[in-house]
């Protein structure tokens, strides 16, 4: 655990020279100072990590530098110390901002301990800045890639919501995105850093799924052995993602549609009702005011669901995002290494159908990078069922059915081959040809 960095204030020689030895043996960096003006003139060169204050000084008194620090950096841990001791000073103190208090006399040990405590939360502040700004980047309104009208649009829609507390309604087919759009609303919001939860309906059972939505109390059920936090206790204060939201039970629909309007719950089992502030994201790839049509989803849910409706287009119906969503993820994929992509590779692939979406050309991409050895993506390089659909065949006769032809005999080869762990004579028999006729073409084709 990293050392703090302390700065002690303390006009009393013998006590400041007694504790900043204690500091300093424990293993921190102090630095002393007899009174708060001096503190804070090196305060605004390098902040600290703690201050640890006499509370009456000449000069500035310790309230006064409180405040001051307070002001310009919020996050600088203070400790306050006085001989004075009385509630009143530490509920003042407390008021003001100050983390703990110390009563004089005290012992070496008793500062020593709330250092070790200050430590731990130090190293909690550290990693909780080091996540929130990974998932910053990770998770940036430029991470949902593509330069359509449509992906404007969306990002405009995004924008809008992402400062409001409103539910959100994402609709889209498999692959589109809907799981990314519901953390780019959440890390671009003031619950940034508040928990984000998810849950699926569509893997669990009625049961499950009801216990982990609303959590349980001890005995609910056989099995509760202890009470169960659900997840929209554990999203409080922050942000609740239902993926496949049309797959909960209509059961369940009610007790769902409480929570939304009236902000409490009670667990299963249970009768305490729990208060919770928190703000739901839910997903569908089906149309929900279809299922409330033939009475499969209830209409007064779907209305509080789709207060801020969002639709993801499939990648086929905004198709200028297909050549930057490729060079993202090949950047994604290449581990330092440059790409060169052919552009009959770009007009292949900006007329397939691409039925699995945005997840199905990133999963072609880091295919790619790895069959692209010598950093050069070429049309023999796609996939046969990509070569071989109506649209690429038919926009692209530059191709050829000798040249598609040949892709697949080559490939039908390199599956063999690999299958036969490179014995030629077997690879031979298994394709049916002499064994010179597969040298042949494993020259032909370099292979």
């Amino acid at each position: 655990m990293r050392r703090l960095r302390i700065f002690l204030v303390e006009d009393e020689e013998s006590l400041r020279i007694s504790l900043t030895d204690d500091l300093l043996d424990a293993g921190h960096d102090v630095r002393q100072f007899s009174d708060a003006t001096s503190a804070l003139e090196s305060f605004a060169t390098r902040p600290p990590d703690v201050i640890i204050t006499d509370i009456r000084m000449p000069g500035l008194s310790g309230f006064e530098l409180l405040r001051e620090v307070r002001r310009i950096d919020p996050n600088v841990i203070v400790i306050v110390m006085t001989a004075h001791g009385s509630i009143e000073s530490a509920v003042e103190t407390m008021k003001l901002g100050a983390y703990d208090y110390l009563t004089k006399p005290f012992e070496s040990d008793e500062l020593l301990l709330l250092m070790q405590r200050i430590q731990e939360l130090v190293r909690l502040r550290a990693s909780s800045r080091y996540w929130d700004e990974r998932c910053r980047h990770r998770f940036g309104l430029n991470t949902f890639v593509g330069r359509s009208d449509t992906t404007h649009h969306l990002l405009q829609q995004i924008q809008t919501v992402a400062d409001s507390a409103s539910t959100v309604l994402i609709h889209g087919e498999t692959g589109t995105g809907k799981e990314l759009v519901a953390n780019i609303i959440h890390f671009n919001s003031p619950r940034r850093s508040a928990p984000y939860i998810t849950l699926s309906p569509a893997v669990l059972s009625r049961e499950m799924f009801e216990s982990e939505l609303f959590g349980h109390d001890k005995g609910a059920f056989t099995g509760a052995v202890k009470e169960k936090r659900g997840r929209f206790e554990l999203a409080d204060g922050g942000t609740l993602y239902l993926d496949d939201v049309d797959d909960i039970p209509l059961d369940l629909q009610v007790k769902l549609l409480r929570v939304l309007e009236q902000r409490e719950l009670e667990r299963v089992g249970g009768s305490e009702t729990i208060r919770v502030d928190v703000r739901l994201i839910a997903s569908t790839k089906v149309d929900l005011r279809s299922k409330v049509d033939k009475g499969l989803f209830r209409e007064d849910l779907f209305y509080r669901l789709n207060v801020f409706p969002i639709h993801l287009a499939p990648l086929r119906e905004r198709i200028e995002d297909v050549r930057p969503l490729m060079d993202y993820w090949l950047g994604q994929f290449s581990h330092g290494r440059s790409f060169t992509v052919k552009s009959d590779v770009y007009d292949i692939l900006e007329k397939y159908h691409w039925r699995g979406n945005v997840r199905e050309l990133k999963n072609l991409m880091e295919r790619l990078s790895l069959t692209a050895r010598d950093g050069v993506i070429d049309s023999s390089l796609l996939p046969v069922e990509i070569l071989s659909a109506p649209s690429a065949m038919e926009s692209n006769v530059s191709i050829g059915l000798e040249k598609l032809l040949a892709d697949t005999e080559k490939r039908a080869i390199l599956s063999v081959l690999e299958k036969c762990e490179g014995n030629k004579a077997q690879t031979a028999r298994l394709l049916g040809i002499p064994a010179s006729t597969l040298r042949t073409k494993m020259e032909k084709y370099g292979l």
